[in-house]
């Protein structure tokens, strides 16, 4: 498994157990919705309900998102601590970040690359804007299109963000490899041709909008802590 997928899972998985409430009420509309997916349906009665939260500051959630990359949770975390020690443990203004020296962040663990990134992350949000307001009043796929100008910001990476940042409750991660690994074990899907098994993985897919963020949800957690599906 690519390295980098492996670690952006990671840290995703753990960001949706972090999501989790420990409770099984199906009250909630999305869950009402998903469950008439049964292979959902199990997932959620098995892991309970997932919520998303809408964070303000966005320039630090995708900073925070280039430091993780490649790494492993544990590390991504003391590396992130000791970016907002340098700002005295406060998240920093996008002005601060870019008046940052290279060299001071390259101590701190972060590669030639990344320092590149986060100051394009600072750089992009003082010159264009990344004001959550702002962002608020563009649909999904603006924004991936808008914040993807940015050398280092993926379409993956804007995806996340919609789900963990921006609370987008439609947002579907195609090229995700988890996601993917978790639909071909629960749907019998092939990847042998690409087009097909993008195409395939969609039209699964389909039955669950307004809500596909939440079903990614549960996909990741499959990954993670697949429930006893067979024989039920």
């Amino acid at each position: 498994m690519n390295t980098k997928l492996t670690a952006k899972l990671h840290k995703t998985v753990q960001q949706v157990s972090a999501l989790c409430k420990p409770t099984i009420n199906m009250d909630h509309e999305h869950t009402l919705h998903l469950s008439k997916d049964r292979k959902l349906k199990k997932l959620i009665e098995h892991n309970g309900v997932f919520t998303l939260t809408k964070r303000k500051n966005v320039c630090i959630y995708l900073c925070a998102s280039i430091m993780s990359q490649q790494l492993s949770t544990k590390v991504a975390d003391v590396i992130y601590q000791r970016f907002l020690n340098l700002y005295g443990t406060k998240e920093p203004t996008p002005e601060q970040i870019l008046n940052t020296a290279p060299e001071t962040l390259r101590a701190i663990g972060l590669s030639n690359a990344k320092v590149s990134y986060v100051h394009n992350v600072a750089r992009f949000a003082i010159e264009q804007g990344m004001d959550h307001r702002k962002l608020n009043k563009m649909d999904d796929e603006e924004v991936i299109v808008y914040l993807s100008q940015i050398k280092g910001v993926g379409r993956w990476t804007v995806e996340m963000l919609l789900m963990f940042a921006l609370a987008r409750p439609n947002v579907f991660a195609l090229d995700d490899l988890g996601i993917q690994n978790a639909m071909i074990a629960l749907y019998k899907l092939d990847r042998t041709n690409k087009k097909q098994f993008r195409e395939d993985m969609l039209r699964v897919a389909k039955k669950w909008d307004p809500y596909r963020s939440y079903a990614c949800l549960y996909l990741w957690r499959y990954k993670d802590n697949p429930p006893p599906l067979k024989n039920k």
